[in-house]
């Protein structure tokens, strides 16, 4: 095998070489960002979330994970809660129940 056939069987296995490693890090990226969600999905569960009052209807609260009202900002934690539930102008969501959370914990 002569030196050029040698280098151009190196470059083809570079190739291939950099191929796998770059679908490697694709894998490793989606991978990552799926465990993202999850923490963002854990962490959102042990919060808390205000629905502000539209026009005619009273600010629900809200489990952080409640798919209802989408907010991915502005949690708040379980005393902040329990003093919203105090509220007269406040409710909790009936789908999501948050004053089973806080009752609970």
């Amino acid at each position: 095998m002569s030196d050029l056939d040698k280098n151009r069987a190196l470059v083809d296995w570079l190739r291939y070489q950099l191929r796998q490693a770059e679908n490697r890090v694709r894998e490793l990226e989606v991978k990552e960002l799926q465990e993202q969600r999850v923490r963002e999905r854990a962490r959102a569960e042990q919060l808390w979330k205000i629905q502000p009052r539209r026009s005619g209807e009273t600010a629900m609260l809200h489990h952080g994970g409640c798919g209802l009202y989408r907010a991915q900002l502005g949690f708040i934690s379980r005393q902040e809660a329990l003093i919203a539930m105090d509220e007269p102008d406040i409710e909790g969501c009936q789908v999501c129940r948050p004053e089973t959370g806080l009752v609970d914990g």
